[in-house]
């Protein structure tokens, strides 16, 4: 059950943003440069309209939703965000235990602060691994070897970072990893005693997964540079079809934007792709997902599973997404409000909100099952 004192995503982000510091809040919260996509992406959503059938014969309406063999209890997933612990210590565990508890994918970044191996085992091998393409074919082939022993069902490759946005706030905020020590920084630290209480007793927040392959005793400049030479984000079908011929699971391609792109995953044998453009954090001046879906999925549905994130914030922005074509939505930033908002509560109540109010709006209209939502489509 949700916590009523916080009924919406928008009381959660309102929570978060007082409750952690601005540098933590601005990473979550912000796109690229002018955040024009941002904004796009939701606002452009939300032009949908669903028509309903109050004098059909409605009886109940059932959110669950088969996705590449397993039957989730609803149509949408924990989207992969990046640094989730520096936003609220130990996110990501909390996140993949809810996940688990509610039926629902948890799909863990390469560059988020809890281990392969640990998310592995707090869902039971039922999670997702976004993989960021490492510039070295024997770092990539023990990423996938260590996915696969942990149990991991779907491998998503990510697309939509050639090169790393252009981040105003994180620029001025020195983020890193740890985030850079400025005294204004400082100040905000002191400002919000929780969340740095908390920080402290946990742990100081790591990439998990890389740990292993990275130098020790890095700073901030010798880390980026790491970064930047590990990672090679621009992939090719020459990168793709030898991860597709090792990877004996559901292979995902994330990032697509484009026709060209949705064809090229269907020739290569991928078994979905997931129309994003980074949370508007990548290209101001690229199209709104909801655009891209519109164009991709009435000529590509029945040929590849058709997903989507990116501006979702709500369940009846879930319901919207799907009745446009998607076949599974993702979430990233309201998540994450949750657990900022109300630690390990968050991810639970965060889940049992979108439920809910994506199960009143099927009933609101007369859908029965999440499939016939583009039935409602005006």
């Amino acid at each position: 059950m949700y916590n009523p004192n916080y009924p919406s995503i928008e009381d959660l982000r309102e929570r978060a943003r007082r409750r952690i510091p601005r540098f933590a809040f601005e990473y979550l919260d912000g796109g690229c440069n002018e955040d024009v996509n941002l904004h796009k992406n939701t606002a452009e959503l939300r032009v949908i309209e669903l028509k309903p059938f109050y004098l059909s014969r409605h009886t109940a309406s059932d959110t669950k939703t088969e996705l590449f063999g397993h039957v989730y209890d609803a149509p949408f997933g924990i989207a992969p965000v990046g640094l989730q612990g520096l936003m609220w210590p130990g996110a990501p565990e909390i996140l993949a235990k809810a996940a688990l508890e509610h039926n629902i994918p948890f799909v863990l970044s390469t560059v988020t602060t809890a281990s392969i191996e640990r998310i592995g085992t707090l869902t039971e091998g039922r999670f997702w691994y976004q993989l960021y393409h490492p510039a070295d074919n024997a770092l990539r082939d023990d990423l996938l070897d260590r996915a696969e022993a942990a149990g991991c069902r779907v491998l998503v490759l990510l697309c939509d970072v050639p090169t790393f946005g252009y981040r105003p706030r994180d620029i001025r905020n020195g983020l890193a990893m740890p985030p850079k020590m400025t005294l204004r920084n400082i100040l905000q630290i002191m400002g919000k005693p929780n969340w740095a209480i908390r920080t402290l007793l946990h742990g100081q927040p790591d990439f998990a997964t890389m740990k292993k392959y990275m130098p020790k005793g890095l700073d901030i400049k010798q880390l980026g540079l790491y970064m930047n030479q590990t990672f090679s984000g621009r992939l090719n079908e020459e990168k793709i079809a030898p991860i597709r011929e090792r990877w004996k699971g559901k292979l995902v391609l994330k990032g697509v934007a484009s026709e060209q792109d949705t064809e090229m995953a269907i020739r290569l044998g991928l078994d979905g792709i997931i129309i994003s453009n980074h949370g508007g954090r990548q290209l101001d001046a690229g199209q709104s997902t909801i655009r891209s879906l519109a164009d991709i999925a009435p000529k590509y549905a029945g040929q590849i599973k058709i997903m989507m994130d990116s501006g979702i914030r709500s369940g009846p922005d879930i319901a919207r997404t799907l009745a446009r074509g998607a076949e599974f939505a993702f979430l990233g930033r309201s998540f994450m409000y949750g657990v900022a908002a109300l630690g390990k509560e968050g991810a639970q109540h965060t889940i049992s909100i979108l439920k809910v109010q994506l199960k009143q709006v099927m009933e609101q209209i007369c859908c029965a099952k999440v499939e016939d939502l583009p039935k409602h489509l005006i």
